[in-house]
């Protein structure tokens, strides 16, 4: 039996998208997200909160559409799956593990104003 790696993030961007290109003319975006979970403090009985950050990669139309539309601030849906990878650095074994975003939807407005319009795509 296979295993399943699938990722389902909702999540604000901390970065405008970083974009690059690949050898092959390919075009590969890069930016992180935040993920923020609360809970009530039975000790303390106050609201806390714990913000995860994700590094999200994307490629090709997925990266195309990541340079045109994402901005640091907006609020996104992202599904794909999870890709570690490890190098060695100065004798220390290093990782890095990232979401490779097959699917990218905006959410919330375009702007603060009242309309109702969603973003076109």
């Amino acid at each position: 039996m296979q295993g399943v790696n699938k990722v389902f993030l909702i999540g604000n961007l901390g970065r405008d998208p970083e974009m690059r290109g690949t050898n092959g003319g390919s075009r590969v975006a890069t930016f992180s997200i935040a993920t923020s979970e609360g809970w009530n403090n039975k000790d303390t009985g106050k609201r806390d909160t714990r913000t995860e950050w994700h590094n999200i990669v994307c490629f090709s139309h997925q990266a195309k559409f990541a340079e045109a539309y994402l901005k640091k601030g907006a609020q996104v849906w992202i599904e794909g799956s999870l890709r570690t990878s490890s190098w060695e650095q100065d004798g220390v074994k290093r990782y890095k593990t990232e979401v490779m975003a097959r699917t990218i939807e905006m959410l919330g407005k375009k702007d603060n104003t009242d309309d109702e319009d969603q973003y076109p795509f």
